[in-house]
């Protein structure tokens, strides 16, 4: 090392980092005593950091590194280490467990300006280190290094914990003395491939998914390997490294107490969703038994009111389960505060205004447009509608829907004239489900594929004219289907009840799809190869980095809690859920069918009929229902994202070539293509990277999914589905054929008859706990048009391009909540005067039904 100082000139850096604590519940064991764990909590809040901190002093030493001056190897100098100094007492505008240190090093002209430093810390716990601020640079203006990472004990890692100042490079554009640094520390990030994954680890690498089953524990829950397959394609998880089962070596080991995920991956230490992954765990391993067990002798809502009164009176529960579920309460708020034992949940949007009207035709129609899954429905361009399940395997499964059934109901309009007229739609989840139904309807025959056939009124809004119901043939899925068409009756009897029953079927396919594939598949499951790549192949400096890190914060975390509690083999989702262990599987089956270009909002409405092309008409785009809250919404914020991509895009990338020739971001487009989603790799739709409006289609595309379209199938899931007679998740039986017992009891108790049908009590209270969770917004949730920190970039050209992109979120929410006003627009808040705001940017903390998180963070 070169003497660097001569002049021994003072600069100042300022520190900014939050020590670990016991609140950090991600190092607390899921284990039989879940009270036990967060008693450690409370016994700690508010006593550890003046402690910690204290240690920190001269433990924590810096060094740093010049963007313009190189030692013999070309490399920018390092200078001598300096440690931290006492901590400041008080800073006011440091948020909450953030303390700030001073450090001062020693500096002459000869080391140029810093560009980057070293951190090593030489405590036995880890902090998160914030940032770090210099000041007093003669001839230089402060300089930033945004850092947000855990750094461990320096004798955990291989290589020294660097951080770069804050100003956005391209790879040709990168200061020569830092070039290798930056090459090393992406080194780093991509690891191996090999050895055991720690905890301290920032390694990401891709993975199928191979964990998902536990065949050691049992051969009933051995699950097929997702990924790298064409019988059963699925993007790309982060690697774990865990051990083979012992049953099956191509299959990992499910997690224990964790999964691992990148350090910085982990949930921050206020992330609310702390508590709820835990929560999860607990639910899955201790809760859900005793509910088993304590409703066994009970498990059936006896009628609709008993359902209510979850919400008005609540459940009165035994000692052991208020013991085993009151962690997730202390999340949750879900018990009585008046001493009683009483399990309580909030009531479901969908019935703060009208207890009954979700069941009329037109709610059940409108949610298809403006509900929790408003992503599926077409406009009908062929009739009857067609199959593309292959005929050699399935027979023939076309619709046996006639024009007769249709045209009862259609204001006089013949069938080829309503579809010219653009005002047949179909709910179509007949394929998705018939390919399974062998297997779901095992031992007894439980549900049906199912096609829904609606019109387009003249007030814009649907009604449903025709539910198909299908089951695979007695004789051999090559036959075919066998399929009853139900028509909306008029008046009431026990054909009023058969019908009620045939829109639960229907809407049973579509909370099984909604969760499985709108929901899981298409935000968590597609968005994490991206996550992977970028850390991998995009430097902290590349622009690009700095554009999509926001849309990635905490996914990757709350997808491997996932695949541990909820799509696990017997996990929450396969005990609620018609599909049960065929669950996640199913979703394979509709990756297939992925397009990439197709996740973008415009190509997504025309490709399903939805919205034609039209360039005199907003976004040029014109909506076949102009009513359609979740398009009208989506587009104004696909157009705002769309714009702001582009601002930011220019900035860097002046020619095609340009982006041709940025090896960086060049390789990330590889591995998202030939791993990340590599069992697609061969498709021709994917953009080839090398223009630019290719790379702001693609990033517009990430930040779409990771934003506003998972926040439209995320956070309605309580207030619609919390009412799980609104939306139940499986179906136990057929529609009873006349001259049975069961038949007789529809006769006479249409309630009854309903409530035996759908899903059973300990499922109800399972799925209401989960959805109730997933539905919640944290308290430090970052959302659309806003960032963690001002400071994001030190190029003020792309600050002031995302603060148009934040005015025209502000905007967008004013015309929102303008629009819900209008009477005109019935689709906007239906029968159960609920108004469309799942789309609006921002939220207050908890069940709000509104809300866009700038990414998939629960």
């Amino acid at each position: 090392m070169f003497p660097l100082f001569k002049k021994k000139q003072k600069i100042k850096g300022t520190v900014v980092l939050m020590c670990k604590n016991a609140l950090d519940l991600n190092d607390i064991k899921a284990g039989p005593s879940l009270g036990a764990g967060f008693g450690l909590v409370r016994d700690v809040v508010g006593g550890v950091i003046d402690g910690a901190t204290a240690i920190l002093g001269r433990s924590v030493g810096l060094q740093l590194i010049s963007a313009t001056k190189t030692d013999r190897m070309g490399n920018g100098f390092v200078g001598d280490q300096f440690f931290l100094e006492k901590r400041i007492p008080f800073l006011p505008t440091l948020a909450a467990r953030q303390d700030a240190f001073s450090v001062y090093f020693e500096w002459d002209n000869d080391f140029g300006i810093p560009g980057a430093f070293y951190i090593k810390n030489y405590t036995q716990g880890e902090f998160y280190l914030v940032s770090l601020t210099l000041e007093d640079i003669p001839g230089h203006d402060s300089i930033t290094f945004l850092c947000n990472s855990w750094v461990y004990n320096a004798k955990q890692y291989r290589k020294d914990r660097i951080f770069f100042a804050n100003k956005p490079y391209l790879p040709h554009e990168m200061p020569a003395p830092l070039v290798n640094y930056r090459h090393v520390e992406l080194d780093t990030l991509r690891g191996d491939g090999t050895a055991k994954r720690e905890e301290w680890d920032r390694i990401y690498d891709y993975d199928v998914y191979n964990d998902l089953g536990n065949p050691d524990k049992s051969r009933d829950l051995a699950r097929p390997i997702l990924g790298g397959s064409s019988k059963f394609p699925y993007p790309r998880r982060g690697r774990t490294c865990r051990k083979p089962t012992k049953t099956d070596s191509a299959s990992e080991r499910p997690a224990t107490d964790t999964n691992y995920v990148p350090r910085d991956e982990v949930f921050g230490h206020l992330k609310q969703a702390d508590f709820l992954g835990f929560g999860l765990k607990g639910l899955n391993q201790n809760v859900i038994p005793k509910f088993r067990n304590f409703f066994d002798f009970d498990k059936e809502f006896d009628n609709f009111e008993e359902v209510r009164c979850l919400f008005e009176g609540g459940v009165k529960l035994p000692t052991d389960i208020i013991s085993a579920i009151s962690p997730i309460a202390m999340v949750k708020e879900i018990f009585r505060t008046d001493g009683e034992n009483f399990l309580k949940y909030p009531p479901p949007h969908v019935i703060q205004a009208d207890k009954s009207a979700w069941m009329t035709d037109e709610e059940f129609a409108r949610e298809m447009l403006a509900g929790v899954n408003p992503c599926v429905i077409q406009r009908l361009q062929v009739f009857p509608p067609e199959s593309k399940l292959d005929p050699n395997v399935y027979g023939d499964q076309t619709s046996t829907i006639t024009k007769e059934h249709l045209e009862i109901n259609t204001d006089g309009l013949t069938v080829e004239k309503a579809i010219q007229d653009e005002r047949l739609f179909i709910l179509d989840y007949h394929d998705a489900f018939m390919s399974y139904l062998k297997y779901i309807n095992k031992p007894i025959p439980k549900s049906y594929a199912t096609r829904t056939i609606l019109f387009l009124k003249d007030d814009g809004t649907l009604k449903p004219l025709a539910i198909e119901l299908s089951l695979p043939h007695p004789d051999g899925e090559k036959y075919g289907a066998v399929s009853k068409v139900l028509l909306p009756p008029e008046g009431h009897g026990v054909q009023r009840t058969i019908w009620q029953l045939a829109k639960a079927y229907v809407v049973v396919n579509d909370a099984c799809f909604h969760q499985l594939m709108s929901h899981w598949l298409n935000t968590h499951c597609v968005i994490e190869p991206f996550i992977i790549a970028t850390n991998r192949c995009l430097s902290v400096v590349h622009p690009i980095h700095k554009l999509l890190q926001p849309h990635y914060r905490d996914t990757m975390n709350i997808n491997a809690l996932a695949r541990s509690s909820l799509i696990s083999g017997g996990g929450i989702i396969e005990q609620a859920f018609l599909p049960g262990p065929y669950a996640v599987e199913m979703s394979s089956a509709v990756y297939k069918d992925w397009v990439f270009p197709d996740q973008a909002l415009p190509a997504d409405l025309i490709k399903r009929g939805m919205a034609v092309q039209d360039a005199s008409a907003p976004h040029g785009l014109r909506l076949v229902i102009k009513d359609y809250p979740f398009a009208v919404d989506g587009l104004e914020i696909w157009d705002a994202i769309k714009a702001w991509v582009k601002d930011y895009v220019s900035l860097y990338y002046k020619t095609d070539v340009a982006i041709q020739r940025d090896a960086e971001l060049q390789e990330f487009w590889k591995e998202v293509v030939e791993i990340g989603h590599g069992d697609h790799k061969n498709k021709p739709w994917w953009p080839e990277m090398n223009s630019i409006n290719e790379l702001v289609e693609s990033c517009s595309i990430i930040i779409w999914l990771a934003s506003a379209f998972h926040a439209a199938v995320n956070f309605g899931q309580y207030p619609y589905g919390g009412l799980i007679l609104n939306r139940p998740t499986m179906t136990r039986r057929l529609i009873p054929e006349k001259g049975t017992k069961e038949y007789e009891e529809m006769e006479k108790d249409d309630q009854r008859a309903y409530l035996r049908t759908i899903t059973p009590k300990t499922e109800a209270l399972i799925d209401l706990t989960v959805i109730e969770i997933l539905s919640r917004h944290a308290s430090d949730e970052v959302y659309l048009g806003k960032r963690e920190n001002d400071e994001w970039t030190a190029d003020e050209k792309a600050r002031v391009a995302f603060k148009r992109f934040a005015k025209k979120m502000e905007d967008i929410e004013k015309k929102i909540e303008s629009r819900n006003k209008e009477p005109d627009l019935l689709n906007r808040t239906g029968p159960v005067k609920m108004p469309y705001t799942l789309l609006l940017p921002t939220s207050g903390e908890g069940l709000t039904c509104r809300g866009i998180p700038n990414s998939v963070s629960i």
